[in-house]
């Protein structure tokens, strides 16, 4: 690992950084009681980090949603990043991508059988979730490490091993939104997107974390799911082979690994890049279907995130819903730790359900 230890420069940067002091205030003012942390008589787990971008919440949530609510009522509040609406929303079967934004929605295409709500106050999403959802058990609070408002049972702190938070600094001058002494909130770490590179530092990295806070860290890597046809009229089997040509479109914070993926599958790529949580415009429309036709492209490529913000729009070309294809992600825990981190969060949610 680059950069074993902090540089001095990077230790001035946020000494003299008044954002990292107001979050630094703020943080202890929470610690000690000066601001109020409530906690509820319901399991509730907050998936979050410290940094800005993608550090892979989405699937880390929904993994949670699969191990868990075969057993357990489980219910998702989210911000709802992005959306066009105001306060408390939950999910209904008319309820819009622009109402939840595109993570929520997402998961509730996913799991329609659980709740999944929205608002910007987490205590009030909270109250109103056990008020309405009789049972209820389980709360996944999605990105929420640093709405303190609320006092989740156990916090997991994803943090990406490709950019780790030892290595940064708090905002502007790098992408974190607290100092990396947030770490001591967490009760279980997980080291996202891990490649082959992680494995040989697995022992520096535990110990790293665990100067901060001797607790379990896990380390977890995407796995790509089945390609699947955006609408039924798609023209050909969804499958990415050698040789073949890919239009590939994204408005997620990191695209490269979704890429590399494509790549290794022996496909060449053409990669069209927005920003994250990218609302498409008429014209971006159709220069992705320009794009499609110059590149010579067999099928247009996107993410499930993405997937939700094409799906029911009326403006898309029908070259464009003739070869369109979704690539799911999925996350795995790594180091034969599956079952260990499971049986955790078990435990969790076992021990404090409202029905324990």
């Amino acid at each position: 690992m680059k950069n074993k230890e902090r540089s001095i420069f990077k230790q001035m940067l946020d000494a003299v950084n008044p954002y990292n002091w107001i979050t630094w205030t703020r943080n202890r003012m929470f610690d000690y009681g000066m601001l109020e942390s409530r906690k509820f008589p319901v399991a509730t787990i907050c998936i979050g980090n410290i940094s800005v971008g993608g550090t892979g919440k989405t699937p880390h949530t929904e993994y949670l949603i699969e191990s868990l609510h075969d057993n357990h009522k489980v219910a998702v509040l989210s911000r709802g990043y992005g959306r066009k609406s105001k306060g408390y929303i939950k999910a209904g079967t008319d309820t819009t991508m622009e109402a939840l934004g595109d993570e929520p929605f997402q998961i509730k295409n996913k799991y329609p059988e659980i709740a999944v709500a929205v608002c910007e106050k987490r205590v009030e999403g909270i109250e109103r979730l056990m008020t309405e959802e009789k049972g209820l058990q389980t709360i996944l609070l999605d990105d929420a490490y640093q709405h303190r408002y609320v006092k989740a049972g156990l916090n997991i702190l994803l943090i990406d091993m490709n950019r780790p938070v030892w290595c940064d600094n708090v905002m502007p001058f790098g992408r974190l939104r607290e100092s990396i002494a947030g770490i001591k909130r967490a009760d279980i770490v997980i080291m996202t997107k891990c490649g082959e590179r992680a494995m040989g530092q697995h022992e520096e990295i535990c110990n790293r974390i665990r100067s901060y806070k001797d607790i379990p860290v896990y380390f977890s890597a995407i796995r790509y799911g089945r390609l699947y046809p955006l609408f039924g009229e798609a023209r050909q089997e969804a499958a990415i082979t050698p040789g073949s040509s890919i239009l590939l479109v994204t408005g997620i914070a990191k695209p490269q690994l979704l890429k590399e993926e494509i790549e290794k599958r022996g496909a060449k790529v053409t990669l069209m890049q927005y920003g994250d949580h990218h609302n498409f415009t008429t014209a971006e429309i159709d220069e992705i279907a320009k794009r499609f036709g110059e590149t010579g492209s067999t099928m247009i490529v996107t993410t499930e995130k993405d997937a939700t913000r094409l799906l029911h729009r009326t403006d898309l070309p029908q070259e464009i819903r003739d070869n369109i294809y979704a690539l799911p992600i999925e996350m795995a825990i790594l180091n034969g730790e599956e079952e260990l981190f499971n049986q955790n969060i078990y435990n969790y949610v076992t021990e404090n359900s409202r029905d324990s």
